[in-house]
């Protein structure tokens, strides 16, 4: 490719095209490379048990920046094809062009330019690569699914990042047509000031992206500050529930300095939920990265930390959610645990009778059940919390 027709990097940094990385941001990128270090493997490894190896996987990365940050940090279509590339795992994964595609959207000019030509200079001719890779000049909300056409990604493995960081305008359909796609997935971010400045979007817009009116004018109506983005997320959340997604996460990103950020995350599948929770856990915590549940009012987000130190004490925010599911009557841990899985924003269901062991010891919870605490136990809350 002539180097007119890539670009110059160094030329689209004195253009403006590149910005200083924030912390909510490279937290994010920590969490969105521990998930894509476990998901590669997962759907690239042939099966050991049937042998099976899935035909084609496709990333792709619709709102794709231009490749790298103010002071050289990589940007996400950078460190995706470089943790691909270098996985552990790699002589197992079988890449081929015609089995992995990348795709990256970049709907300005410059940025597409500048990313072309950082993709170039690090990882050398993109047709020599054993994976395809497109970079395309393209809306996320217009061209995915066309782009998605073209490369015969459906009926194989889709995952989608709609990463704007601004206002988020794919329609409803295409995370319709992707939920639709068999073992296919989502993740959608909404930058802080989003949940503030409804204002500025056109009616219209918010009617493609939520599926209607109806759906959306209740969260515009709140006004309490600090509401805004809880009832803005479940809003979100339960239009991926309406597209097809069987499981949706929706969570705060609570970097130690900065903005937070706010991310929903669409599947299918509980090993998704899993492999997105694991992908939580495994964040390096040294930068002061914490994930917050929607649901809790009164808990301190601490970070992905020890939960149960040597003290014996359970996280402030798991405690409230157990409380709160209690709150609905009597229950298994068992239940708790699925609930915890499938309904909050990082907790696994192994959590559920560490859970119930120190709220039982701290007079929280009573057993129901005779004998030994277990998963099989039946909790309630205790008499006079309930009341």
């Amino acid at each position: 490719m002539p180097a007119a027709d890539r670009g110059d990097p160094e030329q689209g940094a004195r253009m403006g095209v590149l910005w200083k990385l924030e912390p909510a941001t490279a937290a994010k990128h920590r969490l969105y490379q521990r998930y894509l270090d476990a998901w590669w493997p997962i759907l690239l490894q042939t099966s050991h048990s049937t042998g099976y190896s899935r035909p084609r996987v496709t990333l792709l990365d619709a709102f794709a920046g231009p490749g790298r940050y103010e002071d050289g940090e990589p940007g996400s279509p950078v460190f995706i094809l470089d943790r691909l590339l270098g996985h552990d795992a790699v002589d197992r994964m079988h890449l081929s062009p015609r089995r992995v595609h990348l795709i990256f959207i970049e709907k300005d000019r410059a940025r597409h330019e500048h990313l072309m030509a950082e993709l170039v200079s690090r990882f050398g001719p993109l047709n020599d690569l054993p994976v395809r890779v497109e970079v395309r000049r393209g809306d996320a909300g217009r061209d995915s699914l066309t782009v998605l056409d073209e490369l015969g990604a459906w009926g194989n493995p889709i995952l989608g990042i709609f990463d704007s960081w601004g206002s988020v305008n794919v329609p409803l359909h295409v995370m319709s047509r992707i939920a639709r796609n068999r073992s296919s997935e989502v993740i959608t971010t909404f930058g802080p000031n989003w949940f503030s400045r409804r204002e500025e979007l056109n009616a219209d817009i918010l009617d493609t992206v939520f599926g209607g009116r109806g759906f959306w004018t209740a969260a515009a109506d709140e006004l309490r500050p600090d509401e805004k983005w809880r009832v803005w997320l479940r809003t979100y959340r339960d239009a991926l529930r309406r597209a097809g997604f069987g499981y949706q996460l929706q969570f705060e990103l609570v970097p130690r300095t900065g903005q937070p950020l706010y991310l929903v995350f669409g599947t299918g599948s509980t090993a998704g939920l899993k492999a997105m929770k694991d992908a939580m856990w495994k964040v390096d915590d040294l930068d002061g990265e914490s994930f917050r549940d929607l649901r809790t009012r009164g808990a301190k987000a601490d970070g992905q930390l020890d939960l149960f130190q040597a003290a014996g004490l359970i996280d402030d925010e798991l405690a409230e959610l157990v409380t709160q599911r209690l709150t609905a009557g009597v229950t298994t841990v068992e239940a708790i645990g699925e609930w915890l899985l499938t309904e909050t924003a990082r907790w696994m269901p192994k959590h559920a009778l560490k859970a119930a062991r120190q709220m039982r010891e701290d007079g929280v919870i009573a057993i129901q059940s005779p004998g030994k605490l277990t998963t099989k136990s039946r909790i309630s809350l205790q008499a006079q919390v309930r009341a």
